[in-house]
């Protein structure tokens, strides 16, 4: 909106106004947008949700976590308004990436209101079944995915794969498939949208299986948003792109407003959920952010990149996947409580260095990350 109105119609009249062209100085105002406007509402939703009696229930058989009981929860709608409005200030609204980001962030966001709601009414620690839950994921899912492939006959989306380590190595199995047999059809859309599914909803409910203590889910999100802020800007930038010879994208520099909008809301955010934390995320907030990533990874062509950038994510979501299997197959448990940061927790390790230590391993593996975009 303002990009629209301070460069594309003032500009002519004002040439100082040029300024806003550049997406790394939109993407900097777009952060402190978000941390503003995170900051300044923060107050206000908090005693809201008080006033409202939104607040978190806790489960009897988990974590010794009673203490919380009665904090306010969904607070990520904060998080999501204060991503929203920078993201449609000073983004340049003719880009359909900007609008699929946008579509997948309120989608997911969608479905955890209702499964915070469901909860909050019930006064207790019950919302969506997991399979209904599974199901709207990937409902949103296959809805991006037929956005992706109207863009892709349009030419301006790419369905090739970056691999890390692998310069010359871009596996396009859509096209390989449409090309080769008529029979073969069916088995690439299947392919490509149960690619997407994994991508889009195995990123949105790691995060939200993360969220489990104060701060430590937001603070791995804003390494997360920060990296993936990097990975925007080379995507769509012509000499970065060639030179690190990723997918061309000239679309995808938009989204670097996304992120650094992203990094700015998480920060503002963890103000107040720091541990011990004023207010809690939810759903709301958690896949929202979980399924806006794996969206942005999807635009950029970084599928693969995000299971190192999201690294902590990945090891909560495994720890839950691995115990579940371990108890039904063996009887037996793997860690004496899953996601992971109950188990550390169970071994007696107090919570804030839970979360420092999980903040430096997420940060190291983002960092690991980013340099494989030239150790290929």
């Amino acid at each position: 909106m303002l990009y629209w109105l301070l460069y594309e119609q003032l500009y002519p009249f004002f040439s100082p106004l040029r300024v806003f062209r550049y997406v790394t100085f939109r993407t900097a105002f777009a952060g402190m947008t978000a941390l503003f406007l995170c900051l300044v509402l923060g107050p206000w939703l908090i005693g809201k949700l008080r006033q409202l009696q939104i607040r978190q229930y806790i489960r009897p058989d988990g974590p010794k976590h009673h203490g919380k009981a009665g904090t306010p929860t969904m607070g990520g709608v904060l998080i999501v308004v204060s991503v929203a409005i920078p993201t449609l200030l000073w983004t340049n609204l003719w880009n359909p990436y900007v609008w699929i980001v946008l579509l997948g962030m309120l989608s997911f966001a969608a479905i955890g209101f209702w499964d915070d709601y469901l909860k909050v009414t019930r006064r207790k620690n019950l919302g969506l079944t997991a399979r209904r839950k599974f199901l709207l994921e990937c409902l949103v899912a296959v809805l991006l995915g037929v956005c992706l492939l109207a863009l892709r006959a349009g030419g301006i989306y790419d369905t090739r794969i970056n691999v890390p380590f692998f310069k010359e190595f871009k596996p396009d199995l859509l096209i390989q498939a449409l090309t080769s047999n008529p029979l073969t059809y069916p088995f690439a859309f299947i392919l490509f949208f149960v690619f997407l599914i994994l991508v889009i909803v195995g990123s949105s409910d790691s995060v939200n299986l993360t969220d489990g203590l104060d701060g430590l889910a937001i603070g791995l999100m804003i390494i997360a948003a920060g990296a993936m802020t990097v990975l925007t800007y080379t995507s769509g930038h012509a000499v970065f792109g060639t030179y690190l010879d990723l997918a061309r994208l000239p679309g995808a520099a938009e989204l670097t407003v996304f992120c650094g909008a992203t990094v700015g809301a998480c920060l503002g955010f963890l103000w107040y959920n720091a541990h011990p934390a004023e207010v809690f995320m939810g759903d709301v907030g958690s896949l929202a952010l979980g399924g806006s990533m794996g969206v942005v990874a999807v635009l950029i062509k970084q599928e693969i990149l995000l299971l190192f950038i999201g690294g902590v994510y990945v090891l909560e979501a495994l720890s839950v996947i691995l115990q579940v299997a371990s108890f039904k197959l063996r009887g037996k448990r793997i860690f004496k409580m899953a996601p992971l940061h109950h188990h550390f927790e169970a071994l007696g390790w107090l919570e804030s260095k839970i979360i420092v230590r999980f903040w430096i391993a997420g940060l190291v593996m983002a960092l690991f990350a980013l340099t494989t975009l030239k150790l290929r």
